[in-house]
């Protein structure tokens, strides 16, 4: 029999303070309230919620101190989409308004009408949460780093011609201790054989001979001349603003390595070929560690964006790329998989037939949702990587015979 008491909430999270909505089985409004963000205002959203016997509890955000606060209290939360919410307005009023307590009606009373349709958020482990929000820090340090490299380079144009292209990267370390000397004027003194011996002392192991450096300087255009010596200060700026973010992210590598090692499902993403440590990490990270949440290999296919979306409509059959997903999920099933046939001859084989007939993206998404099934299975059985046991790859094999 139905528990007639058993109500439903709905948080509308916000920075500074949350707009909160109970509704009881009916959908008539119990309660409506704010919270601030802090301490005790958790506090009171958790004891007003049990008081009103909620048991499930709708928000738009998967993370967060509130999350863990309805958790810690024993509340299923459900996660909600902005774009649900945003498609559901209108089932309250024509014109679509939005306002935090009117979103907090909205999630409430769409979790008692739809939430049979939705699973409860199982949050991963400690271990994964920890790894989640290091490689996330590192990716969006990396994104930082090729922005100034850019900038950096866009300004060597124009004040040092001859340090552009140089070396092989912009950011490299020796091309950074170079750039110490920010300006075409300050390195005119160099002479081949200092040049020599400079990339000698700063532990230079390119593959181009110090002549043809030199000569790289000597042919490229002068710069703009810099008088007071502002265009150096900006370059040296750059350069040291390079220098710490790529300091940062070298320490963020060492405990990536550690939080992989130690995690029990590190061994399955590292078994993955090409792989390596960053990569197996991300792919843990977005992936998770609870094995509920995806029932078969399509749902993480799906999660992911990889599988397309198809439309019919009468007559009209649409196949067409799939926007909505987790596109950080996606982004790391592709990375992998776009590199996965260097070092798997079935991912190589696969994917050479699919450029026959579909561009780069498209290839490399067909075979991350390819990966996805492979991935899953070891996922889900707790088991590294063997291609022994990969019918695919054995068929390719068996075919090489």
């Amino acid at each position: 029999m139905k528990d007639d008491t058993f109500r439903f909430g709905g948080v509308d999270w916000a920075t500074d303070a949350h707009a909160v909505a109970v509704v009881d089985q009916g959908g008539a409004l119990v309660d409506e309230f704010e919270i601030e963000h802090s301490a005790s205002g958790l506090e009171e959203l958790c004891g007003r919620l049990k008081g009103h016997h909620v048991g499930r509890v709708a928000i738009e955000r998967p993370d967060g101190p509130v999350v863990e606060a309805l958790l810690g209290v024993d509340l299923e939360v459900v996660v909600v989409p902005s774009r649900s919410v945003k498609a559901r307005r209108e089932r309250y009023g024509l014109a679509g308004n939005k306002s935090d307590r009117s979103d907090a009606y909205v999630l409430a009373d769409c979790l008692r009408t739809d939430g049979h349709r939705w699973r409860s958020l199982a949050p991963d482990s400690p271990a994964t949460v920890t790894l989640r929000a290091t490689v996330r820090t590192r990716r969006d340090l990396v994104e930082t780093r090729v922005a100034l490299a850019n900038q950096l380079r866009a300004l060597l144009r124009v004040v040092f011609p001859g340090a552009v292209g140089l070396f092989s990267d912009i950011d490299s370390p020796v091309s950074l201790r170079f750039l110490e000397r920010p300006s075409a004027t300050k390195a005119a003194w160099l002479s081949e054989k200092r040049l020599g011996a400079w990339l000698k002392a700063n532990g230079y192991c390119g593959r181009k001979d110090p002549a043809e450096l030199y000569g790289r300087l000597r042919q490229a255009p002068a710069g703009l001349r810099d008088d007071g010596g502002a265009t150096a200060a900006v370059t040296l700026a750059l350069v040291e603003v390079l220098k710490s973010i790529r300091t940062q992210i070298d320490e963020l590598n060492t405990r990536i390595a550690e939080q992989l090692e130690t995690h029990p499902d590190g061994k399955i993403f590292t078994s993955l070929p090409r792989a390596g440590v960053v990569r197996a990490a991300t792919l843990l990270a977005e992936i998770g560690d609870r094995r509920e949440r995806f029932a078969d290999a399509e749902g993480l296919s799906g999660l992911a964006g990889v599988v397309p979306s198809t439309r019919r409509s009468g007559r009209l059959r649409v196949v067409e790329f799939r926007w909505s997903a987790d596109k950080k999920l996606r982004d790391a099933l592709c990375d992998f998989a776009g590199d996965s046939g260097q070092g798997n001859a079935w991912a190589e084989r696969r994917y050479r037939e699919l450029r026959k007939t579909k561009s780069h993206p498209h290839a490399t998404r067909i075979l991350a949702r390819s990966w996805t099934q492979v991935i899953w299975r070891c996922w889900q059985d707790r088991v590294p990587y063997d291609p022994t046991f990969h019918g695919g790859y054995r068929r390719l094999v068996a075919e090489a015979a």
